[in-house]
């Protein structure tokens, strides 16, 4: 029977995958092993936990405002999170101390809730939910434009909202994650903005942050093989200004622009298939 779980005879199910996997190890390039290959058993409850995550963000775009504290968002992604039997990733994750980051304006991502930072009218955040239900993992993160925001920071939104689609354009199986980074990355600088180098997406799905580590300033034919059944995060992070970044040293967390301008960052959460792709998470 196939490794896969799928109940089938392996010589019918992924003998041809493993071949295929082994002759590309061969030519010297990055092939995910089986324990990064979801099954589809696995998916199914993955997908269970991407529908409370997508419901926690629902909830937050429902209420989020102008005057409302981070630490409040906080509190409603922990009870919303708790109230559908799921646990929020991020809480005690390596010492994070909340259940959600939010990242506002020049806060490139990490963010702690505080019940000092209150949201004011020109304000753009990023709100990132990851969700543990029954150990099966999901993570995405949406902006949120609070009150009469300027149009420089809703182009650098909305654009970074496009790079996501010109990235999805990129995944097909047995392409390179380096296609996809150099898709986003060329159409990011053509539209006057800077990606983040030192921080990318992630694999995910049966653990919070899984290999590989999915970089936007790769290049084409480049970086691990998308084999069917490969899970991983689409968050280019990118900022107005320069890509230079610096991390808070009071909080150890909080990634900022080093020149002070505003960073945006969507994320979704996405299973590679036999014919394209599949959103779990967004």
């Amino acid at each position: 029977m196939c490794w896969c779980g799928s109940h089938k005879k392996y010589k019918s199910c992924h003998a041809d995958f493993d071949n295929r996997c082994h002759l590309l190890r061969l030519q010297g390039h990055q092939v995910p092993g089986h324990n990064l290959i979801k099954t589809p058993e696995q998916v199914e409850k993955i997908r269970e936990s991407a529908k409370v995550n997508v419901a926690v963000l629902d909830y937050v775009a429902a209420h989020i405002k102008a005057g409302i504290t981070t630490e409040e968002i906080d509190r409603w992604v922990y009870e919303e999170t708790i109230r559908m039997g799921a646990i929020p990733a991020p809480l005690h994750f390596e010492g994070f101390p909340k259940s959600v980051c939010t990242s506002v304006n020049e806060e490139v991502c990490h963010g702690i809730p505080s019940p000092d930072v209150v949201l004011k009218d020109g304000d753009i955040i990023n709100v990132d939910c990851s969700t543990n239900l029954d150990g099966y993992f999901s993570d995405s993160s949406r902006m949120f434009l609070i009150g009469d925001v300027s149009p420089e920071k809703k182009r650098l939104v909305e654009i970074t909202r496009q790079s996501l689609d010109v990235g999805l354009a990129e995944v097909k199986p047995w392409g390179y994650l380096g296609d996809m980074g150099q898709a986003i990355h060329d159409f990011i600088r053509k539209n006057g903005y800077s990606v983040v180098r030192e921080i990318g997406g992630h694999g995910v799905g049966l653990a919070f942050h899984e290999e590989p580590w999915v970089s936007y300033v790769s290049r084409r034919g480049h970086e691990m093989v998308m084999t069917p059944g490969l899970m991983f995060t689409i968050e280019p992070m990118i900022n107005m200004g320069r890509a230079d970044i610096y991390q808070d040293e009071d909080n150890g967390w909080t990634i900022r622009t080093d020149d002070g301008l505003p960073s945006a960052q969507w994320e979704i959460q996405v299973l590679v298939t036999e014919n394209g792709y599949e959103i779990i998470s967004w």
